[in-house]
């Protein structure tokens, strides 16, 4: 006579989205599929997928006592659209997120850290490109204020020549006419 299922309840009535839902399934699926038969040892689900006694988190001790008849009857539920009520069942499938939730948060973290080594590294070019530039421009001003003196230069040389240009022309009017006499 087959074993009862375990009692369950439909997917559907959790207040879940349909991803949502689609997600649970497939995590029940992983978390209460039978352990693969290994010839040198004997595994249990709780054991395969991590699970812990929990006593560090304030939760009771996972239940590895499920025959294979009953987790095979939990993964049917399970393939049903069904999250199953099961102690032990529960148990592997919030260790089981327990996981993937650590393996998202380790991810996150490293990519926090990745940001910010990049965020850093970003920052220090983007200093050091503002140096150059307020290098290049205080250059830039130099170059320009010896410009305007090499003008003010140029209008004082101009404006002399004019005056010796001025004073020749006299001079020269001057000893036209001394050399006339």
């Amino acid at each position: 006579m087959p074993s009862p299922l375990p009692p369950s309840v439909p997917d559907t009535q959790l207040g879940l989205s349909s991803a949502e839902i689609h997600l649970l399934r497939q995590h029940q699926a992983i978390a209460l599929a039978p352990a693969p038969s290994y010839a040198s040892s004997t595994v249990s689900s709780a054991q395969r997928y991590g699970a812990t006694t929990g006593a560090g988190r304030g939760r009771g001790s996972v239940r590895s006592s499920a025959t294979s008849s009953r987790a095979g009857s939990a993964g049917s539920a399970a393939g049903q659209g069904r999250l199953v009520l099961d102690a032990g069942s529960l148990s592997v499938l919030g260790a089981h997120f327990e996981r993937v939730m650590g393996r998202i948060q380790e991810r996150v973290d490293y990519l926090s850290a990745q940001t910010t080594m990049s965020t850093t590294s970003q920052s220090r070019s983007a200093a050091s490109t503002i140096a150059n530039a307020d290098a290049e421009i205080a250059r830039f001003k130099d170059i320009l204020r010896q410009i305007d003196e090499l003008e003010t230069e140029f209008d004082k040389v101009r404006h002399i020549r004019d005056i010796v240009k001025g004073f020749r022309a006299r001079v020269e009017g001057i000893g036209g006419r001394l050399g006339r006499r």
